[in-house]
């Protein structure tokens, strides 16, 4: 069986918040809405050795709405 050369969460030494790209909001939610978010691996690539950038897309959908209110890209560091 072959291993995968990608780092996983337990061998990871520390996972950063690296923060949030291409921010967008785009609908306001009202008091008392209720929201959820969906998250969708966009990328997963080593920015150098022992160091692995993860971007998620992270929409976030309010019940009964027509648009999300907010739609980003959330960046995770991990380190190996």
């Amino acid at each position: 069986m072959q291993r995968s050369c990608l780092p996983t969460v337990e061998s990871a030494k520390a996972e950063l918040n690296y923060g949030f790209d291409k921010v967008r909001f785009l609908t306001p939610v009202r008091s008392g809405g209720r929201v959820r978010a969906r998250f969708t691996l966009s990328s997963f690539s080593e920015r150098e050795k022992g160091r692995w950038l993860m971007a998620l897309k992270v929409p976030i959908e309010i019940e009964h709405g027509d648009k999300p209110a907010l739609i980003a890209d959330w960046l995770i560091l991990f380190l190996t």
